[in-house]
Parts: structure tokens; C-alpha cells; sequence
């Protein structure tokens, strides 16, 4: 099983907090992207940078992304760091899944085939960072994977929403991925109620 080399690429956006405490046990991290020059405010990674003192296990379970009706499926994922992704092709037609090279370092573009309907590839993503899916057969398909060092994280549905459940007490930084919006990121303070997060993403 290949190892990935990407490296760290985020785009983050920017937060505004409220109704923070300081002590208490896990509470729930929620919130709403707004979308300001983006087409939608769907698709965009919220997780947690780090938790200062701890480190986490690989994941056990593996994630899939299928290849559907000339798509990825899920269009973008977001995966614990060590996590095994297995890329599946449900199309009758044969697929291909790569990633160009990332910051124009040749060692970070990894190509996986082509295979065909009904088989799936696993790929490791050992290495956090942003990794964009591309077929070379038809270059129409496009997704993302976000690979993020921490368990906390979730992906904004269409009307922008985001849960992460279960966030120890404890100040964090927060950051968001996405394919098009610009780079920032901001402090946290999660305690035992939960915390409500407004966040822009601007083009």
C-alpha cells in the first residue's frame, strides 16, 4: 500500500465566536459558513488544528469515495490523519483517480490507475493536508479530500451548517478548507456548553 507525501495546504476562513465559557466537560462546536463571491457554502472542511498534549491513533475504519455518474462521491471528504481511503468505480466505464503535484513539489502528485466498475484502491493519507481528486479520463470529475491532523471535524451541508460533537474543554485553533476561499484562521475556547460559530468565506 502506497504512503502519501502531501503536504499541509489549507484555506481557511474567517471566524466569529461567541457565548464562550471555560470549564465543563465535551460540548458540541456548531455553527453556519456564509459564502460571500463563492458559488455555495457547501463543501467546506471546519476542524480543529490540534489539541495541545494529546495525539491520536490511526483510524481503524476506512472511507470511501465512489466514482459515480462521472463524479466523486462525496465531491469533498474530510479524514483523520492515517486514515485509509478506498476509491471505489460505480460507473460502467473505467476511472482513474490522481493529484497534481501541490505547491509545485513533483514528489506530492501520486497517480493510482485506472481500474474498472465494481473494484476499489486504498490509499493511506498519512500526511495532513488538501488533496485534489482529478480523473484523467474525464477531466470533467473533480473533489477534494481535506486530511486533518485531529477527530474534529465536519463539512458544511447546503444551507452551510456544521456540528463537530464531542470537543474536550480546552482553546483551539479552528480552520476551515476549501477549494476556493481565502486563507485565515482563529482561536476558540470550547467548554462544557455549546458554542455557536458565525464564519465568512470570501472568495
Amino acid at each position: 500500500m502506497r504512503k502519501s507525501t502531501i503536504s499541509a495546504g489549507w484555506i481557511i476562513a474567517s471566524l466569529s465566536i461567541a457565548g464562550l465559557s471555560i470549564s465543563g466537560s465535551a460540548a458540541e462546536l456548531k455553527g453556519k459558513v456564509n459564502a460571500v463571491g463563492l458559488r455555495s457554502a457547501e463543501n467546506i472542511a471546519v476542524y480543529i488544528d490540534s489539541v495541545p498534549g494529546k495525539t491520536f491513533a490511526a483510524p481503524t475504519a476506512h472511507v470511501t469515495v465512489d466514482q459515480s455518474h462521472l463524479a466523486f462521491a462525496p465531491h469533498v471528504v474530510v479524514v483523520q490523519q492515517g486514515t485509509t481511503v478506498e476509491f471505489k468505480n460505480d460507473d460502467n466505464v473505467g476511472h482513474n483517480v490522481y493529484w497534481p503535484a501541490i505547491h509545485h513539489d513533483k514528489k506530492l502528485a501520486h497517480n493510482m490507475g485506472t481500474w474498472p466498475q465494481g473494484l476499489s484502491k486504498p490509499f493511506t493519507f498519512t500526511e495532513v493536508g488538501d488533496v485534489p481528486l482529478l480523473c484523467n479520463v474525464h477531466p470533467e470529475m473533480s473533489g477534494y479530500i481535506f486530511v486533518v491532523p485531529t477527530p474534529y471535524f465536519a463539512v458544511t451541508d447546503k444551507d452551510g451548517n456544521f456540528l463537530i460533537k464531542d470537543v474536550p474543554p480546552g482553546q483551539y485553533t479552528l480552520k476551515t478548507g476549501s477549494e476556493n476561499g481565502k486563507p485565515v484562521t482563529q482561536a476558540v475556547t470550547v467548554a462544557s456548553a455549546p458554542v455557536n460559530v458565525n464564519l465568512t468565506v470570501t472568495k
